[in-house]
């Protein structure tokens, strides 16, 4: 497209735009939540929708969570493993995977590493999905997207909302928000499921209390 096109196009938005009337006001007198407000129903409720997206769920408290991602990631294999940038030095140091920092990877490069440890920015217990923001620990999209396996830290309480509606005021509309819901997946008409299409084939998600 020519800039002399693109100028006109623009115009032409302007216009239309400014001869706009206000939005009508929106009613939002639907439910923020349905789940009950118990701090405990609602990460039972996360659990129980994360493994129906066929998540591997774990809990453990914050001692025990080092030790736990390193006997994951033997347990599948992973002899190699993204570190993002502000994840705890603690966590690599208890693990014999190897940790390779996120120095620029290129796709190839993400595709020859076995795993990617991450935190989370929320996680919603309704629709059993976790939020990625690009934030401390969590890293660019790409690295969640090529490695085969993906294990995702959620801390409890704190980063676990009851439903989308008291998720979507704790982020950020200008970070890369990425919403996860299980495993990557896709089904033919034949409804065969396919899992690790355009993403993780594995998700591990570690639910850390105390």
């Amino acid at each position: 497209m020519s800039q002399n096109s693109r100028e006109r196009i623009l115009a032409r938005i302007r216009s239309a735009v400014d001869g706009a009337p206000e939005a009508p006001e929106v009613p939002r007198a639907y439910l923020a939540r349905h789940a009950p407000d118990d701090p405990d129903a609602v990460l039972d409720l996360l659990h129980e929708n994360l493994a129906d997206y066929r998540a591997h769920v774990h809990r453990t408290d914050g001692a025990g969570l080092p030790a736990l991602i390193g006997r994951l990631l033997e347990e599948r294999g992973a002899r190699t493993v993204v570190v993002p940038d502000g994840l705890p030095a603690e966590w690599p140091a208890a693990w014999a995977a190897e940790p390779v920092p996120d120095t620029g990877l290129t796709p190839a490069g993400l595709d020859a590493v076995d795993a990617v440890v991450t935190g989370c920015a929320l996680a919603v217990a309704e629709t059993g999905t976790i939020v990625l923001d690009g934030g401390p620990g969590q890293g660019r999209r790409a690295l969640t997207l090529v490695p085969d396996l993906h294990v995702c830290v959620v801390r409890a309480p704190e980063q676990v909302v009851a439903s989308v509606p008291e998720a979507l005021p704790r982020l950020d509309p200008r970070r890369p928000l990425t919403w996860i819901s299980g495993p990557s997946a896709t089904s033919d008409i034949e409804l065969d499921r396919v899992e690790g299409v355009h993403g993780p084939r594995r998700l591990d998600v570690v639910i850390v209390t105390g």
